[in-house]
């Protein structure tokens, strides 16, 4: 939503300057919800290893970076559209980055878990014996 709201924002056809800065706040507001998202999502405690989700948020981040690019490198496509998609790169880089950082810290950080308890006292006496009826 972040891309589509500021490509909205500087693409062709007869847009006010209200218009181009309400949509213009808006993205940022989007990519502060983005970072914020990514925070929570790197931090997590309910995983304390890299799991396939992990994966998919760094693949996702990349395939939107790969995404401006190709736009960004697009000859046919007007300057401004042009100019926000390296931008959009450039942040989708760094989102990659700072998750792939913030989750590694949090999986190198976080506490081991310890081992399940068993139901049965082994000091039990009666613990490796059959049950009687």
């Amino acid at each position: 939503m972040v891309g589509a709201t500021a490509v909205v924002a500087v693409s062709g056809g007869h847009h006010s300057i209200f218009a181009v800065l309400l949509l213009g706040l808006l993205a940022l507001v989007l990519a502060h919800a983005l970072v914020v998202e990514i925070q929570r999502q790197a931090r997590r405690r309910s995983q304390v290893v890299w799991y396939r989700t992990d994966t998919v948020n760094t693949i996702l981040l990349a395939c939107w970076a790969f995404m401006g690019s190709v736009t960004a490198a697009t000859p046919f496509i007007p300057l401004p559209v042009r100019s926000v998609s390296a931008l959009l790169a450039v942040g989708y880089i760094a989102a990659c980055i700072y998750f792939v950082m913030e989750r590694r810290r949090a999986v190198t950080s976080s506490p081991p878990r310890p081992a399940p308890v068993s139901a049965v006292d082994s000091r039990d006496p009666l613990a490796d014996s059959a049950p009687s009826i």
